[in-house]
């Protein structure tokens, strides 16, 4: 049996602004944005080539706002994110190197943190 992690809540203090921040400075995708009733909003989003979306909304998590650290996209060259993600205005780190990646992070408005991470693989030819 497969099991596919295909959505995953990210806690959100203002809708609009973080789907705002997400479409148009991150580049994610919106997919839905239904307002199911007055106390429920569901809002999917998802990252350009992903398998699996985020949803924000109201109704949706108990989780406080800001909450999630860890949350990781992989990209093929961490040097062209950081500089796409600058260029649509997002305040990202320095490109950090490490010996099992290559990784720059950033922030929401609301403080949920995220890593882009390019995969090194190790030099196997020596």
């Amino acid at each position: 049996m497969d099991y596919k992690l295909e959505l995953v809540c990210v806690p959100v203090s203002d809708v609009d602004r973080a789907k705002e921040f997400y479409v148009e400075r991150v580049g994610f995708v919106a997919d839905h944005d239904q307002r199911v009733n007055e106390s429920l909003r569901f809002v999917q989003l998802t990252p350009p080539g992903s398998g699996c979306s985020i949803c924000i909304g109201d109704g949706l998590t108990t989780m406080p706002a800001g909450s999630l650290e860890g949350l990781q996209l992989v990209v093929d060259d961490a040097d062209a994110a950081h500089a796409e993600l600058l260029a649509r205005g997002v305040e990202v780190s320095d490109v950090d190197d490490q010996p099992w990646g290559r990784f720059v992070y950033f922030k929401d408005p609301d403080g949920n943190a995220w890593n882009v991470q390019q995969i090194v693989r190790p030099d196997t030819s020596g």
